[in-house]
């Protein structure tokens, strides 16, 4: 399981993905089918958000061979950019945004609004950007987004309908800090959303944006939040809803002739990693080829039967390795701690009861799984029963969404830290025959 896991990192380091979509021949840049003329640019500004904001500036810096004028990033957590790297990196509030993201935000937008038509701005993007951008639209405070986010959060959407409504409550996502500039723009992205939609990821600060007012307060009826939300927030929308708010840049707009979007890596690419090792180390591996959504409890269940029937057949010629990635959401109705990732293991947990020689893992590859220090969990078929053994309820933890002290008393954590990547999570499961 280390081994696999590992394996799904290293295919997704931010810092080696930019450099293998990079490449500098004398005064030509090349990013993907574009080039820049460097001779032809007057300077070249680097600004960034989320987890993997620190490796993906250092990996632009050393690509551009001190030709970066200033670089400016904001990322969830504290990392080294070197002393004499030029980048200037800032901490702030994820998954809900707080008021060094504001100040982060602002600063970025300066930074676009200084350019002009003879510059290049370099956006970096990766897991935790949306959260780490809050700049609120005229009329809104953060105290308002702090509160539809985390009404959001807690309420099952997903991270695309999130993202819908935060780009219409912002001065900067869904294409608006693309808007901000007359620069020619191009934008690296680590993907942590299924289908890698430019649109999407980190909420689109310069891609066009197809959703509407009415698409965010769709999402926000469908959810049941409307009757909840702030006072400006509700106007906000409506105003927008009446046309009397202009909508987020389209694709037809002129202002992406000067747009490129390049995806430098995905969790596509970090679970073929993990195929590979599971191949060389013995198993009979299959990759679940569609990008797992849906509630995490439900999911674990449907997995941990899997397992339960793939361990159950005694003709098994060899060790099975099953590997999904995905986003799944929870939808909290108890007051417990935890995360899509511990939720998904401990759902796995009770399908797999009594069950002998299989595992189910769980795991964030950013490290942290919800708001806890864990990035997941492993379980097995007896995980229930050492439960059982110290007086815990596995069932009655999942109900109350308490995955993460359930996981604390009985075993099971996958502790990594910060790894400095995000790229979704990977579900697996090790099957070997009795």
């Amino acid at each position: 399981m280390r081994r696999i896991l590992q394996a799904a990192l290293d295919a997704a380091d931010p810092y080696e993905a930019v450099r293998r979509a990079l490449s500098l021949n004398d005064h030509s840049l090349q990013a993907a089918d574009r080039t820049y003329d460097l001779r032809r640019i007057r300077r070249v500004a680097v600004v960034g958000a989320g987890k993997a904001a620190i490796p993906m500036a250092r990996a632009v810096s050393d690509v551009l061979r001190g030709r970066v004028e200033s670089a400016f990033i904001v990322t969830a957590a504290a990392g080294k950019v070197g002393p004499k790297s030029g980048i200037e990196a800032v901490v702030a509030g994820h998954p809900v945004p707080d008021r060094r993201g504001l100040r982060a935000a602002q600063q970025i937008l300066k930074t676009a609004l200084s350019l002009g038509s003879e510059d290049l701005l370099i956006v970096l993007l990766s897991g935790g950007a949306s959260s780490l951008l809050p700049l609120p639209d005229e009329g809104l405070t953060l105290v308002d987004k702090q509160r539809v986010t985390r009404m959001l959060l807690r309420s099952g959407a997903t991270i695309a309908e999130l993202n819908t409504v935060r780009k219409h409550l912002s001065a900067t996502k869904g294409g608006r800090l693309a808007a901000a500039t007359r620069a020619q723009v191009l934008t690296l992205i680590l993907s942590d959303v299924g289908g890698d939609d430019p649109g999407v990821i980190g909420s689109g600060p310069t891609a066009p944006d197809r959703t509407t007012f009415l698409d965010a307060a769709r999402i926000i009826r469908r959810y049941g939040l409307w009757e909840r939300l702030p006072t400006p927030v509700r106007i906000h929308l409506v105003e927008g809803l009446a046309g009397w708010r202009p909508e987020t840049p389209k694709p037809r707009s002129r202002i992406f002739r000067r747009m490129a979007h390049v995806i430098v890596g995905n969790n596509r690419l970090a679970l073929e990693a993990a195929v590979a090792v599971a191949r060389r180390s013995g198993y009979e591996s299959v990759l679940i080829e569609d990008f797992v959504t849906g509630e995490a409890v439900r999911v674990g269940r449907w997995m941990g039967e899997l397992g339960r029937n793939l361990a159950s057949r005694t003709a098994l010629p060899c060790p099975v390795c099953v590997l999904a990635g995905g986003e799944l959401t929870v939808t909290v109705r108890g007051s417990g701690q935890g995360g899509r990732a511990q939720e998904f293991a401990l759902a796995a947990a009770l399908a797999l009861q009594g069950s002998s020689g299989v595992w189910a893992v769980g795991f964030g590859t950013d490290g942290r799984d919800g708001p806890t220090d864990a990035a997941g969990a492993m379980v097995d078929g007896g995980t229930v029963a050492r439960g059982r053994k110290k007086r815990l309820t596995a069932a009655a933890y999942l109900k109350k969404n308490d995955s993460y002290r359930f996981f604390k008393k009985v075993g099971g954590h996958i502790v990594t830290g910060p790894t400095g990547t995000n790229v979704n999570d990977l579900y697996m499961l090790l099957v070997h025959p009795i």
